[in-house]
């Protein structure tokens, strides 16, 4: 919560929504139902990286960012420079392929174009 993170209730409709896309999807958890609820109703952007929800979420029309895209949005709003923005790419294409699932081609993308910007 100090980093931004906010507390919220569902509303009824949200509740009844999260119900009917439990029901709907059998891959996403009851949580990840929720989040997409959530989302749908208020008009957000669901933030994961899972591609059963991600697929729910295409489904449900609700947009989605995951990883990559948040650097993609702290690199371009000038919130990291290109020297972090790299080395967070770094790292990822590191760890990838354990407990980091990304497209790796993406990332290559990335790590190419800002280090040409050098």
């Amino acid at each position: 919560l100090q980093l931004g993170l906010q507390k919220t209730e569902l509303t009824e409709e949200e509740f009844y929504l999260a119900e009917a896309l439990t029901a709907k999807y059998t891959k996403p958890s009851v949580y990840d139902c929720i989040a997409l609820a959530i989302a749908k109703v208020r008009g957000l952007t669901l933030l994961t990286g899972d591609g059963p929800l991600r697929k729910a979420a295409a489904t449900e029309g609700v947009n989605v960012m995951g990883t990559i895209g948040i650097l993609d949005q702290l690199h371009n709003g000038k919130y990291i420079e290109d020297e972090e923005y790299a080395e967070c790419i770094q790292r990822l294409i590191d760890k990838n392929g354990g407990k980091v699932r990304l497209p790796k081609y993406e990332l290559e993308i990335r790590l190419q174009r800002v280090r040409k910007n050098d």
